[in-house]
C-alpha cells in the first residue's frame, strides 16, 4: 500500500509540475511592439487588430490588406459589426489553453470580430445567389473591418428589410447561438418550462423570443432594471438575481439555458427536473483567467453527463446559412427583434470592448467604420 500511495503521489506531482509549466509557458505575453507603418491604397483598409494579448488597450485601429475575392465567394463592404463575449478572451488569450491554437506569445491572427452586415462590393466568378448592392448579414472571421470576404454558401444571407445595419449585425452568432440550444439541444417542446440565466444580454435577449417562439414558457434571469426589457421580449416571468435564487429548488425547468456561468452545476441540476436538459454556454470574467478557466467548468460538465439522468449539454454554434435564414425569416414575421444596448466606432473599438467585459450590456454592442 505504501508503494501505491507513493506512485499515486509521484503521478500527482508529475501532473502538478506539468500543468504549471504549461501554464508558464502559456501565459508569456510578448511585447506589442511597433505598428508596422501602413498608408491606404486600394489593395489596403482599415481594419480593428491586437498584436499582443492583453487588456482592451491593445487593441487598435490599423491598414491591413483588403481580401482578395475568389470564384465562390463574396466581398461585402461591412456597414456594421457587433461584439460577442469571444472577442474579449481572444483579445486577451484567456484562458491561457486558447493560445495553443490563437499562437503562444503572441497571437497568429491579428484580426479580431465575426458578426458583419453590409452591402455586397463585388462577388466570384461562379455566384449566382447575392449580385453587388445587396443588403446582407452573416459571420466570418476578421469582420472588424472595412470589408469581408465570405463564401457565398457559408453564414450570409439577405438582410431584413426591417433591420438597420446595426441591427442586422446584432443577429448572428448570437441569433444562431439562442436557436442552436433551444431547438436543436434543448429540444424544447410547446408547454415546456424553459429557464434562460442571462435573459439580458445579447443571446438572452434572443432566446427569450426564440424559446417564446417554440412554444415555452419562458423565465428569465436578469437584473430589476432589465425585468421590463426582458418581459417585453416574450419572457412569462423574470426572476431578479440579486433578490431571488432560481436554483433554490423551489422551480424546476426542462430546459436551463446558462448564458452567465455563475452558478455551480449542482446548484442548476437542483432547478432541473430529473429529465431536464441544462445547456451551459459561456462564462467567466477577466479575473477568472488562468490555464484552464471557465473551460473547467465544462470539464465537470463532461465527466458527469453519463452518470446522471438529466442531460448535460455543451456547444459551440455553427455558422450556417440556412440556420441564419431561419432567423430572417423570423424577423419578416414580427417574431424575433435585436435590441441594441450601445454603438462605437472601429477608432472606439477598446472602449467598446472594455463595456462588455463588465458583463452588464442590455442586448448586443455594435462598431461602426469611422
Amino acid at each position: 500500500m505504501k508503494l501505491r500511495h507513493k506512485i499515486i503521489g509521484v503521478a500527482a506531482l508529475v501532473i502538478v509540475v506539468g500543468l504549471s509549466a504549461l501554464a508558464l509557458v502559456l501565459s508569456h505575453d510578448a511585447p506589442c511592439g511597433a505598428a508596422p507603418e501602413g498608408d491606404r491604397t486600394a489593395a489596403s483598409m482599415k481594419a480593428v487588430v491586437r498584436r499582443c494579448y492583453g487588456a482592451p488597450e491593445v487593441v487598435t485601429l490599423a491598414y491591413v490588406t483588403r481580401p482578395s475575392l475568389t470564384d465562390d465567394a463574396v466581398l461585402v463592404k461591412v456597414r456594421a459589426a457587433a461584439l460577442n463575449p469571444l472577442d474579449w478572451h481572444m483579445i486577451r488569450g484567456d484562458p491561457y489553453i486558447m493560445r495553443a491554437g490563437l499562437g503562444i506569445g503572441a497571437p497568429k491572427n491579428i484580426r479580431l470580430g465575426d458578426d458583419f452586415a453590409g452591402t455586397v462590393e463585388a462577388v466570384g466568378r461562379s455566384v449566382t445567389k447575392f449580385k453587388p448592392g445587396d443588403a446582407v448579414f452573416g459571420a466570418t472571421e476578421g469582420a472588424f473591418a472595412e470589408y469581408v470576404s465570405v463564401a457565398a454558401n457559408g453564414a450570409v444571407t439577405l438582410k431584413p428589410d426591417s433591420l438597420t445595419f446595426e441591427q442586422a449585425a446584432a443577429v448572428p452568432v448570437a441569433g444562431l447561438t439562442a436557436l442552436q440550444a433551444l431547438r436543436d439541444h434543448g429540444k424544447v417542446q410547446p408547454g415546456q418550462k424553459v429557464l434562460i440565466n442571462g435573459a439580458a444580454g445579447g443571446v438572452g435577449l434572443l432566446a427569450v423570443q426564440i424559446g417564446k417562439e417554440l412554444g415555452a414558457e419562458v423565465t428569465g434571469v436578469a437584473s430589476s432594471k432589465s425585468a421590463a426589457l426582458v418581459s417585453s421580449m416574450g419572457a412569462a416571468r423574470v426572476i431578479d438575481y440579486t433578490r431571488e435564487d432560481y436554483a433554490d429548488g423551489s422551480r424546476r425547468y426542462d430546459v436551463i439555458l446558462d448564458l452567465v456561468g455563475n452558478r455551480s452545476l449542482s446548484e442548476n441540476r437542483r432547478a432541473l427536473l430529473p429529465t431536464g436538459i441544462y445547456i451551459g454556454i459561456g462564462g467567466g470574467t477577466p479575473s477568472e483567467g488562468g490555464l484552464l478557466g471557465p473551460v473547467v467548468g465544462a470539464l465537470k460538465q463532461l465527466l458527469l453527463a453519463p452518470f446522471v439522468s438529466q442531460k448535460l449539454v455543451l456547444f459551440e454554434a455553427q455558422l450556417s446559412q440556412k440556420d441564419l435564414e431561419s432567423l430572417s425569416g423570423l424577423i419578416a414575421a414580427g417574431k424575433l427583434t435585436p435590441i441594441l444596448d450601445r454603438q462605437f466606432t472601429f477608432a472606439h473599438a477598446a472602449q467598446a470592448i472594455s463595456y462588455i467585459e463588465q458583463g452588464h450590456a442590455h442586448g448586443k454592442v455594435v462598431i461602426t467604420p469611422d
